[in-house]
């Protein structure tokens, strides 16, 4: 909800209509680690989200716990990809 003010305040005051609006938004270093902040929560939060709904509906303990092998492989992989992203501008 912090980084939806943030975002929202930083759009009213900058107002980018084009990439290099854009680009010079998330150029700044406030607001690079306000979206790494973010997208580390979301990622958290879509672990917490799936480890339970693995725990609760997949019974067998080797496939759930390939099945969060996997989650937890492909959260860390989305979050180093955003990571990539925000440090490439």
């Amino acid at each position: 909800a912090i980084y939806t003010l943030i975002f929202a305040l930083a759009l009213l005051v900058a107002r980018p209509a084009d990439y290099a609006g854009w680009h010079a938004l998330f150029a700044q270093g406030w607001m690079k680690f306000a979206t790494l902040i973010f997208v580390l929560c979301l990622c958290y939060h879509a672990w917490v989200g799936v480890r339970d709904i693995f725990m609760d509906y997949v019974k067998p303990v080797g496939l759930r716990l390939v099945l969060h092998a996997a989650a937890v492989l492909l959260l860390v992989g989305y979050a180093g990809w955003a990571i990539q992203i925000l440090w490439r501008t």
